[in-house]
């Protein structure tokens, strides 16, 4: 089976070939302005591949399968509260599987990465804001309302959601403010390990913020493992300052048999191609 597969993002959408369970042909083109010109460019994408025999997407916002729409909303609205799944069916002729992102890339790390074998587990991925999803029984959990995983609207003590306190996209952006000059995420971490005691300073208190959100999580879900994705996850300090953090939380509740694993995720940027080509196997 070859399935085209393709991740819409804010910027860009990435593409490649799914075959015989190996990604092949790996691109992406500049996310469109229009629904119009997205189905214009993923069919020019099509010419390059061989014959296929579906399309898998992983796509942002609460897909809904049933109702077959993508609803919420996200940075490319054109997606949101029309019958996609009917319209790129009609426009391709091939049958069509569309997931979330993150819950994509979380049945990749399940199914074949880091989460293998594990059955109760949660993913989270931290990039500009943070996402997630949940597995329980080994089978992705969504909510009532398809709002399962949606860890960066936890607050935290300060009144803050964790895609404002747990990011270091946003904890540059506090960081330059106090500096008086923009500086990334990327040169935040290069600062600390320059000895730079307030960007050290900032980064351990992203990790406080991120693990207080782990405990709520381990509390209430109990997973076996957390999986770690997203840019950041590529440090293996994160996986380190988390786990010995998140044991401290819970050791002074006297929980600490609790402490689940804390790993990265194994398939880093190709995670949502890979979890949308599984999610159309498992579909058909």
């Amino acid at each position: 089976m070859s399935i085209a597969v393709f991740d819409i993002g804010g910027s860009a959408i990435k593409f490649g070939l799914w075959k015989n369970n190996q990604l092949e042909h790996l691109g992406k083109f500049v996310t469109p302005e229009t629904f119009e010109k997205m189905l214009e460019d993923m069919k020019n994408t099509l010419t390059s591949f061989e014959k296929v025999d579906g399309i898998a997407i992983s796509a942002p916002g609460a897909v809904n399968v049933k109702k077959r729409v993508i609803e919420g909303i996200s940075a490319v609205p054109y997606l949101h509260q029309r019958p996609i799944f009917d319209e790129l069916e009609a426009f391709f002729d091939l049958p069509i599987a569309i997931e979330n992102d993150a819950n994509c890339a979380g049945i990749c790390e399940m199914e074949i990465g880091a989460g293998k074998g594990i059955k109760q587990a949660v993913f989270v991925v931290i990039g500009t804001g943070v996402g997630g999803a949940i597995f329980i029984n080994g089978q992705i959990y969504k909510g009532a309302h398809l709002f399962g995983g949606e860890f960066g609207l936890m607050q935290n003590t300060n009144g803050q959601t964790l895609s404002i306190n747990g990011t270091a996209v946003h904890v540059a952006e506090r960081f330059s403010k106090k500096i008086g000059q923009p500086i990334t995420g990327k040169e935040l971490y290069e600062k600390k390990e320059q000895g730079d005691l307030q960007a050290r300073k900032a980064l351990f208190e992203m990790y406080e913020n991120i693990a207080q959100s782990l405990y709520n999580i381990q509390v209430s879900i109990d997973p076996e493992m957390v999986i770690l994705g997203g840019g950041i996850s590529a440090r293996p300090e994160l996986a380190e300052e988390l786990s010995t953090r998140l044991s401290s939380l819970l050791e002074k509740e006297n929980i600490g048999s609790i402490m689940p694993k804390i790993v990265s995720c194994q398939y880093q940027n190709n995670a949502n191609l890979i979890g949308a080509a599984l999610n159309f196997q498992n579909s058909y």
